[in-house]
């Protein structure tokens, strides 16, 4: 990255100048039990636990590992639950509306997502989202998946702003926001279209070490932005995708090899998480087929020292000497 030691500081003014006001609180309780600490989600006024659990692995994990994972994550104090409508077929809205809102929905802050390019399309996906889940409304109901500046425009001439504005006003959906992991510019152009109407209160992205040392960088180039406009960050692909790994097993037993894992070689789990807790956003959301794997997470979110200025230019130059960058952030597509 020619600019590497530019951005390198604009990043250390960023997060000296908004952690304060987003450290987690002290664990509080709820009906349920004890739950993790609690972050301010952007202008909604809600404040949601710091981890959440993502809604994919949910839709492709066995039925009896989605409900551990599901009880688990409540049990252990996680109140943020992410999914989407294209998620394992919708199998993953349907085992939110198993497992967890008939004993949890009072106590729980639930998102969903729709890839919808059009009102009616988008108008029937949340309809359907709202029946899987049995729910009146959702917490959050975000636009998923902008893929360029050209696809935001197209959406938003095609009416998904005006079919989101409708949710509000008929109270199916309490907060808007919108979603990428392809390309930042997508996230700008929404904000630059959008972003002063006061319809969204939240957007999400990837937020890795990485990322951060990336030319095309979510962190550098939409954080701040978001910033401005008070939105909730929620960070995802925390270890992009999992090629921060050797291997990577999806449903299809699908495998493949990453070059120059991330982990074991250069940093662990651990450090990748307390990287993107250290920066402002409002809840990690991370994926998980098994309840071990929520355990592991909560564990770390339970024991998290925020990382120190220093450590974290230190992981990213680690990173950007010893890892390329292209190859493991594969998902971003630039148009």
């Amino acid at each position: 990255m020619a600019n590497r030691r530019d951005f390198l500081q604009t990043l250390a003014l960023l997060t000296s100048g908004v952690m304060l006001p987003w450290q987690g609180k002290a664990s509080a309780e709820d009906s349920i039990g004890e739950i993790l600490p609690l972050r301010k989600l952007g202008n909604t006024g809600e404040e949601v636990t710091m981890l959440g659990l993502g809604g994919f692995h949910v839709g492709w994990t066995t039925l009896r590992d989605a409900q551990e994972v599901v009880e688990t994550a409540v049990e252990l104090g996680i109140r943020f639950f992410d999914t989407a409508y294209s998620y394992g077929k919708g199998a993953s809205e349907l085992r939110y509306g198993e497992y967890l809102v008939p004993k949890y929905r009072e106590q729980v802050f639930i998102m969903t997502k729709s890839t919808a390019i059009s009102y009616a399309t988008a108008r029937q996906e949340l309809e359907e989202s709202l029946r899987r889940m049995k729910c009146d409304y959702v917490d959050l109901w975000q636009i998923h998946s902008l893929r360029s500046p050209k696809d935001v425009d197209g959406r938003i001439q095609n009416g998904v702003l005006k079919l989101a504005e409708e949710a509000l006003k008929e109270g199916k959906a309490k907060y808007i926001g919108f979603t990428g992991h392809q390309n930042p510019y997508a996230h700008l152009r929404m904000l630059e279209q959008a972003g002063k109407s006061g319809l969204f209160s939240t957007v999400q992205m990837p937020i890795n070490v990485v990322d951060a040392g990336s030319y095309d960088s979510f962190i550098q180039k939409v954080i701040p932005q978001a910033l401005n406009y008070n939105l909730g960050v929620l960070a995802m692909k925390t270890l992009a995708d999992g090629r921060f790994f050797e291997q990577k097993h999806m449903k299809e037993r699908q495998v493949w090899k990453t070059d120059n894992p991330v982990i074991p070689n250069y940093m662990s789990v651990e450090e990748a998480l307390r990287f993107a807790w250290s920066l402002p956003i409002s809840v990690l959301i991370t994926g998980a087929e098994t309840a071990d794997l929520v355990r592991e997470k909560v564990t770390f979110a339970k024991r998290l020292v925020n990382m120190s200025e220093e450590e974290r230019l230190a992981l990213i130059a680690k990173m950007a000497k010893h890892v390329d960058g292209k190859r493991v952030e594969y998902y971003k597509k630039i148009t």
